[in-house]
């Protein structure tokens, strides 16, 4: 073998090793990049699934708080409620004092009641109480307590012909039915017992 032979060999063999390095190389590169790229797609799902969580905690802290606000509300108005059932008794207190003294020598008491009576009503509905007089109106079970029946045909079947009693209402939910005498038709009242 000539040198010039021996050198092409030595060069082949340098240029196989040489590819051989480059390709283990390549390899390690192509491994630490497919490695590095499954490193970043952990992440990318862990910093999603942490996302993910932390949406869900907001979620789950506003609803807690409207839950909380709700039943906070819901409880002043019972409590509300409460104080306004107290005072129910005083305001029909209030109405048979008046109507008892009708006298001219009770005319001055009579005004600082009136007076005393007007700020106790006014104070009660800017609470949100509503009175129920239902006088010439159609019965309604859920407002009102019949205490006694009439029987005429002058007035429609079911007609509320005297209060007793009025009735107050707090954002939907009667505290007190009004006490009232109702109108029924002979024949339906015949029936009625009948049955």
């Amino acid at each position: 073998m000539s040198e010039k032979d021996d050198m092409s060999a030595n060069l082949e063999n340098d240029t196989q090793s040489g590819d051989a390095a480059q390709s283990a190389e390549a390899r390690e590169i192509t491994e630490e990049t497919a490695h590095a790229d499954a490193d970043v797609a952990k992440l990318a799902a862990d910093l999603e699934d942490l996302r993910q969580t932390l949406l869900r905690r907001q979620a789950d802290f506003d609803n807690y708080r409207k839950r909380i606000e709700k039943e906070r509300a819901e409880d002043a108005k019972r409590a509300t409620a409460r104080v306004i059932e107290g005072l129910i008794p005083v305001i029909d207190g209030f109405e048979h004092a008046l109507a008892a003294h009708r006298e001219a020598e009770y005319e001055n008491y009579r005004k600082g009641f009136e007076l005393i009576y007007k700020q106790l009503l006014d104070h009660v509905k800017r609470l949100g109480v509503e009175r129920i007089e239902p006088a010439g109106m159609p019965f309604d079970p859920h407002l009102h307590q019949a205490m006694d029946r009439t029987e005429t045909t002058e007035h429609p079947d079911g007609t509320i012909l005297q209060v007793f009693q009025p009735g107050y209402v707090f954002h939907g939910r009667v505290l007190r039915p009004a006490m009232v005498r109702v109108a029924v038709h002979p024949g339906t009242a015949s029936k009625k017992s009948a049955n």
